[in-house]
């Protein structure tokens, strides 16, 4: 099995927070269409054939293209890859895009679950943010979905944002029980080097982010979460009744995967690779030259083993001590460097399994860090 993600790097308006590679400027867009289906097609051997069991569009805004615009990327990819087996197909989306049409248009597409980037239920958080929608928007957006028969939804959430008390916090947390949303991501507020909110920050034109807010409010999502009916099955992602976003942890699982458009990644369980960050590169790389500009590396057997370490100890299946042993006789190392933190408290050992506990994730990043081959 592998998957297909594309990034299409356009935007309706720039979020202060965001480093991802986007554009607001959209006259590039139907030669990027084009380079984008050039690369689907002519990079088809990179997955050696694998059925295609998730298709991700992600950005960016791909819910700004058209449903015409959308298929014929569906089209190529019908054509040059084994889709028998997808399960999966997600489409990122604002929720000024979901106006009733469009989502009725899209139910005639392989497109079967949303990724809704509401951030947050309130007003205040959204003009922070600079984002295109406000709450109402959000709110119509997701019951539009539903009514259309789009039951495999996930919303974005964020928090640790100046002036969201924990009291409103929760609120956006209820507000995703009473939706009856499947499924949510929630993410603390990080200043990027580079954006417009690290700019504003640095310039004292807007509030700093607050670490030890964050970190007080990703405590009450992991307290609240279980009340709602929802599993942390990865630190910031929360699932109701097993219904895990399976193109994501496939991620985790180490799953190959295509990455097409620019800027997006590709890894095939030995090296990964990264096309370049520029809309006018890639386009003429592609059109013009006929080849596509990326970097490759193949990874080292330590690479490998510490992105295993990395991805894995930030879900609910862990770090498995007898798989590291068996792919990269690490289960020794792995326990000795493990054992402050096991006495800690903020790692526990199950069935020879290492899994963060809820203090732990407070501390993911670091404690992996301390757990790397070197």
């Amino acid at each position: 099995m592998a998957g297909i993600y594309i990034h299409i790097p356009f935007c309706r308006k720039a979020c202060t927070y965001c480093n991802f590679h986007f554009s607001t400027s959209l006259s590039q867009k139907e030669d990027m269409l084009a380079a984008i289906a050039w690369e689907l097609e002519n990079q088809k051997e990179y997955l050696q054939g694998a059925r295609i069991e998730t298709v991700y569009l992600g950005g960016g805004t791909p819910s700004l293209l058209s449903v015409e615009e959308l298929q014929r990327i569906f089209e190529v990819i019908g054509k040059h890859y084994d889709t028998g087996s997808l399960k999966e197909c997600t489409l990122e989306t604002n929720p000024d895009d979901l106006n009733a049409a469009y989502i009725k248009a899209l139910k005639q597409t392989p497109v079967n679950r949303f990724s809704i980037g509401v951030q947050s239920f309130f007003d205040s958080d959204l003009r922070y943010m600079n984002r295109a929608h406000n709450a109402q928007q959000a709110d119509y957006a997701i019951k539009a979905a539903q009514d259309a028969g789009f039951e495999n939804l996930t919303i974005d959430l964020i928090y640790g944002t100046p002036g969201l008390s924990n009291r409103a916090w929760l609120e956006n947390l209820a507000r995703t029980e009473a939706l009856q949303i499947p499924h949510f991501s929630a993410y603390a507020l990080t200043v990027e080097e580079g954006t417009a909110l690290h700019h504003a920050i640095q310039h004292k034109k807007q509030t700093p982010v607050d670490q030890e807010q964050s970190a007080a409010q990703l405590e009450l999502l992991m307290d609240y979460a279980p009340k709602m009916g929802f599993e942390q099955y990865e630190i910031s992602n929360f699932a109701a009744r097993q219904q895990y976003a399976l193109h994501n942890t496939n991620y985790w699982k180490g799953i190959p995967y295509l990455g097409a458009g620019p800027s997006a990644h590709s890894f095939d369980g030995q090296h990964r690779r990264s096309n370049v960050a520029n809309n006018s590169r890639y386009i003429r790389s592609i059109l013009q030259e006929k080849k596509l500009d990326f970097e490759e590396e193949q990874l080292t057997e330590q690479q490998r083993l510490n992105e295993y370490i990395m991805t894995s100890l930030r879900t609910k299946w862990g770090c498995d001590l007898q798989w590291a042993e068996q792919k990269w006789g690490a289960s020794a190392a792995l326990k000795k460097a493990s054992q402050p933190f096991l006495e800690q408290n903020w790692l526990s050992l199950e069935n020879n399994v290492l899994l963060l506990t809820n203090a732990g994730k407070l501390f993911a990043d670091h404690i992996a860090a301390e757990l790397f081959a070197v």
